[in-house]
């Protein structure tokens, strides 16, 4: 009974530790460019801003400025998602099972 209660204990720690680690991935961002197109990515995997270049509204299609964006969005989740395995590994390293539960 005992070690039942030590490994919820354990669980509680690290789910809060999953918490904060979640909360600071969400304040870190990348920055990926696909053509005219800009967009930030945080490590929680969401958009923070897209930006669209004001001469490619003039010069290029709606076709190509879809395509930029999807490029770019994908790219910066891509780069989001890579981020935050790297910062997680980094993170996790100081947290027992964790460690071995993310594969680090």
């Amino acid at each position: 009974m005992a070690n039942a209660l030590g490994m919820m204990k354990k669980a509680a720690t690290m789910q809060r530790q999953m918490k904060k680690m979640q909360k600071e991935l969400a304040k870190r961002s990348v920055e990926v460019t696909s053509g005219s197109v800009t967009v930030v990515a945080c490590g929680d995997m969401s958009i923070k801003k897209v930006s669209i270049d004001p001469e490619a509204l003039k010069t290029k299609s709606q076709q190509q400025i879809e395509k930029m964006i999807a490029s770019a969005v994908n790219s910066g989740l891509d780069s989001a998602k890579k981020m935050a395995g790297a910062e997680m590994s980094n993170m996790s390293g100081g947290l027992g099972g964790l460690s071995e539960m993310l594969g680090g």
